[in-house]
């Protein structure tokens, strides 16, 4: 998985928030809030994580679920990330 060239995350007032510019403004002008958890995982995505595992495990540190809720979280927020068109 690769985040989409053109969407930056900035932390405005206390909120995540990704913000198109370059040629993702061409196509959006949207701003999308993300959570705190969100916001961690898109941060392991533009590292260069690309499996689910890796990105589930990134949860387990920072959360007290168990491996099956925070894969399932990340299958859930990737499939958003498609969907939207968030990732190349």
């Amino acid at each position: 998985m690769k985040v989409k060239e053109g969407l930056l995350l900035k932390e405005i007032a206390g909120q995540w928030v990704l913000v198109p510019s370059g040629d993702a403004a061409l196509e959006t002008d949207n701003i999308i809030t993300l959570s705190s958890s969100a916001a961690m995982l898109w941060k392991e995505l533009e590292k260069g994580v690309d499996s689910l595992e890796h990105l589930a495990n990134a949860l387990l540190v920072e959360y007290e679920i168990d491996y099956r809720t925070a894969l399932r979280d990340c299958e859930e927020f990737a499939a958003q990330l498609r969907d939207n068109g968030m990732l190349e």
